[in-house]
């Protein structure tokens, strides 16, 4: 039997649910956006390397640590507007080489692995904006056709040849994320040599040109695995801008149930039942997968109640 707990079902992380809207018909707009630059609501924060600054407030919240826009930093290339609040801030992130040092003493540098389980969905959803456009950025300086450096337009969103003049746009690559499950209701999770000792999660790859997604699920399945899948369904998505991936959520019931794993990208596959994963879990001999994942998710949908995740 298949199941669907409702207490399973829980927000994923990093999916953009934190009310910001990006406005992106003022991104060629420059007076409105100098005009917003300057307004003393906005709110700036700075993004290097994929990680900003974060602190603890004193009632036990983390945030993103921002400031005014006449306290921040000078660039004029890299600033990237990220959108408007409901209250009509603005916010934009700058790209810097380095995060400027420490403001307060509770202030610290942290990446979307750490950061996104401690901050609330709105900095949550600017954050991982900001990261996906200075990954972007910092891979794309050259244009594809004619090799010449580009230059940022559209707020970050858009990068100019000024030779040949095409126009490049942020990439996106789509990746599956699949839960299997079989005939007995148990789940497939395998582990790649790299993951700390014990961890265990869904499988997952890239989609290919000229394949769908459900493709892509029903390929990778059986390259990783050897399992046959014999349908495929949707669940949810997730941005993943490590660098620059959309993760799209599948559960894919399996025709056929003998794991083969391909001894390269996932070097342990093993079923199981319900009751063999709390026992796994507890005694320690299995980690959940990273509750910032989607696939934290995904397994606890079919386990029935949130797990236990252990930090990457």
């Amino acid at each position: 039997m298949r199941t669907t707990p409702d207490d399973a079902v829980q927000p994923i992380p990093l999916t953009g649910t934190g009310g910001i809207d990006r406005c992106a018909g003022y991104r060629l707009d420059e007076a409105w956006l100098g005009a917003a630059w300057s307004h003393p609501s906005t709110r700036v924060f700075v993004v290097s390397g994929g990680q900003a600054l974060i602190e603890e407030t004193a009632d036990g919240r983390t945030e993103l640590v921002m400031m005014p826009s006449f306290d921040a930093p000078l660039t004029e290339a890299h600033r990237y507007f990220l959108g408007s609040d409901a209250e009509g801030v603005r916010y934009f992130a700058l790209q810097k080489d380095a995060l400027p040092g420490r403001m307060d003493e509770a202030a610290r540098p942290a990446g979307l692995r750490e950061a996104a389980p401690l901050l609330s969905e709105r900095d949550n959803e600017l954050l991982v904006h900001a990261v996906a456009l200075e990954n972007w950025q910092r891979l794309h300086r050259f244009c594809s056709r004619c090799g010449e450096r580009t230059v940022i337009a559209a707020a970050g969103h858009i990068r100019r040849c000024p030779a040949c003049g095409a126009e490049h746009y942020p990439r996106t690559d789509p990746a599956v994320i699949m839960l299997v499950v079989d005939e007995e209701d148990r789940a497939l999770l395998g582990r790649q040599m790299h993951w700390p000792k014990g961890r265990f999660s869904t499988l997952a790859g890239f989609v290919e040109p000229g394949e769908s997604i459900e493709q892509a699920v029903v390929r990778e399945v059986a390259e990783e695995v050897g399992v046959v899948v014999e349908e495929v369904e949707y669940i949810a998505s997730q941005p993943w801008p490590f660098p620059s991936s959309l993760m799209l959520g599948f559960v894919a019931h399996a025709a056929s149930s003998e794991p083969v794993v391909d001894g390269d990208e996932i070097e342990q596959a093993r079923w199981f039942s319900r009751e063999e994963l709390r026992a796994a879990m507890e005694s320690g001999e299995v980690l959940a997968p990273s509750g910032v994942s989607i696939a934290a998710r995904l397994v606890a949908r079919w386990y029935g109640k949130p797990l236990v995740s252990a930090p990457w």
